[in-house]
């Protein structure tokens, strides 16, 4: 009995192959096909795709807009969706992921990332840093500016002082600060 099951076990694999598998069937591009509506093989790429080296997308990166609130917005739901795993809510570098044993990145608060440009912090998002991956095809041109102008805004509220804040403010930071 088990001579006889031994070679069909071996033989079994060889009934799924068939010619169709080494020479598939394949349209020519240039010619009418029926797989598609329109009768074309060569399709029009999906709305929203965008071809390395886009013009309008490298403007797009190129630009650094102008800070704004809705930019800040904009800039904290993406920190807070991409960023924050990692970095911690405050750029401190005590997010989620470092709780569960994985390396903590450096803090948005040392001397060294307060000084980098703003294009340092579009380039890390863009093509990664150390084990920091490339954000490049999770975060848009303009919401990587976003989070860029979020993270000094960080910076500023963990390094600001009461010089900082305009003199109409400084009279209601006093008067709430004292009991």
């Amino acid at each position: 009995m088990i001579r006889f099951l031994i070679p069909v076990i071996l033989l079994i694999p060889l009934c799924g192959c068939n010619q169709d598998m080494i020479s598939q069937p394949k349209d020519n591009e240039y010619k009418p096909a029926e797989l598609f509506p329109n009768n074309r093989i060569l399709q029009r790429p999906p709305l929203g795709s965008v071809a390395r080296g886009d013009a309008a997308r490298t403007k797009q990166a190129a630009e650094k807009p102008i800070p704004t609130l809705a930019l800040l917005e904009r800039g904290q739901h993406e920190f807070d969706v991409f960023c924050s795993p990692c970095h911690g809510r405050l750029g401190d570098g005590r997010g989620m992921i470092v709780a569960r044993g994985f390396p903590a990145p450096p803090t948005y608060h040392q001397e060294r990332l307060r000084a980098a440009s703003d294009q340092h912090f579009y380039d890390v998002i863009s093509n990664g840093y150390g084990v920091m991956y490339s954000y490049a095809d999770r975060v848009m041109p303009a919401d990587r500016w976003a989070i860029v102008a979020y993270i000094r805004a960080l910076q500023l509220s963990e390094n600001a002082s009461l010089d900082d804040a305009p003199p109409a403010e400084r009279g209601k930071l006093v008067t709430e600060a004292q009991p």
